[in-house]
């Protein structure tokens, strides 16, 4: 599990074993359970797993103790990332945790709601997606215009994951000032007048929360309730997409982990025309195929995380992340089908582990940014930083 090129202390291994011992003896036991639910397990159930992670000591990984985070390292987060992955219908989502944004807010921001969610009593949700400006924040049409208090601020948002659940959203406008767009990162409580969910549309996963499109009609907000200052919102986005996109290239790192765990035992086992079906080279080579793919995006969304730890330059390990996330969720989707069609008809149903990931894992090639996007930021990395910087 960390036969890799990067010493890890005892710390890093310790936390590596309680995540993947979670991940196999509390998320693994309820993914059928979730698949039928359609993702929204019991509430009790909710409160198990989430008393259970933090025995465990894995929430709130990235922030800093003092909040009732763990105060990880990149490597040891991307560690963590990549057992959550092995695991189907996001149950991990319940594990107490909280954007990366709140390392830039206030203390009083923090106290009213990174604290809370960190002991896992609410929920928090980024509103940035909008109808017309999916994986480019430059054409974000909410605005926040000032008032005598502070702003107002109108805009709809699509996609907000957990806007279904979250207790406040972290919302991306365009302060105007004498016709300047100044992007701002806001904080919105759900319960303020004039938030509203408009739709709450289905999704091709069983997931726990949902992705609904929220309307924001003249919500009032304090200067107070700006995050990292007025027309810092693009700087604070790309720290976002960086730990976005790093997390997802873990996370399928982890899921082909677990999808050739399940194939090949499966494949070694079945026997068809006298054989074993691992034996035929049709089911075999592309299992080779993936498993080749799995080690190599591995070591690549590990050597990100690496050099995010040791201060490498920020725009450099950005473009390797975004390299990172293109191979590692173009192959782990491919691995999946590789899978399902190594199951045959059983790997057509929903019980099926590679069933699962198979609808699971295409949205990593959409969110945080899609696949040729993440292609722009690679060749443009290439350009600019160098082709020697960008792969080695």
């Amino acid at each position: 599990m960390d036969e890799i090129p990067f010493q890890l202390d005892d710390r890093a291994r310790d936390i590596q074993s309680r995540a993947r011992t979670f991940t196999e003896d509390v998320l693994f036991p309820l993914e059928e359970e979730a698949e039928r639910r359609g993702g929204i397990l019991p509430d009790d159930v909710i409160e198990d797993v989430k008393r259970a992670a933090t025995e465990a000591g894995l929430t709130g990984g990235l922030h800093s103790p003092e909040y009732g985070g763990q105060g990880w390292s990149r490597m040891e987060w991307a560690l963590v990332e990549e057992q959550w992955g092995r695991s189907t219908n996001a149950i991990h989502w319940h594990v107490p945790n909280a954007y990366n944004v709140w390392h830039h807010a206030s203390e009083e921001q923090i106290q009213k709601w990174l604290v809370p969610a960190l002991r896992g009593e609410i929920r928090d949700a980024y509103a940035v997606t909008e109808r017309d400006a999916g994986s480019d924040p430059s054409r974000i049409a909410t605005v926040a215009e000032p008032t005598a208090d502070g702003f107002r601020i109108s805009g709809e948002k699509w996609f907000v994951t957990t806007g279904d659940v979250a207790a406040v959203y972290i919302v991306m406008a365009n302060v105007i000032d004498d016709g300047r767009k100044l992007p701002t990162l806001f904080v919105i409580d759900r319960d303020a007048p004039g938030v509203e969910i408009i739709d709450d549309p289905a999704f091709t996963h069983s997931y726990p929360d949902g992705h609904p499109t929220i309307v924001f009609r003249d919500v009032e907000v304090s200067a107070d309730d700006a995050v990292g200052g007025i027309g810092g919102g693009d700087d604070l986005q790309r720290a976002w997409f960086l730990e976005e996109r790093l997390g997802i290239a873990a996370r399928c790192v982890g899921a082909m982990w677990r999808l050739l765990d399940e194939t090949v035992a499966w494949a070694a086992g079945r026997e068809q025309g006298g054989s074993r079906i691992l034996d035929y080279q049709g089911v075999s080579f592309p299992l080779a195929d993936s498993a080749a793919d799995a080690a190599a995006g591995r070591l690549l969304t590990l050597t990100v995380a690496e050099m995010a730890d040791r201060g490498v330059d920020l725009k450099v390990v950005h473009g390797k992340a975004s390299m990172a996330k293109l191979f590692t969720s173009e192959n782990a989707w491919r691995c999946a089908d590789r899978c399902v069609q190594a199951f045959g008809g059983r790997g057509y149903l929903r019980s099926n582990v590679a069933e699962r990931f198979l609808r699971e894992l295409r949205v990593d090639r959409i969110w945080e940014g899609t696949s040729e996007i993440q292609r722009l930021v690679t060749v443009r990395g290439l350009e600019r930083r160098g082709v020697e910087r960008m792969l080695h």
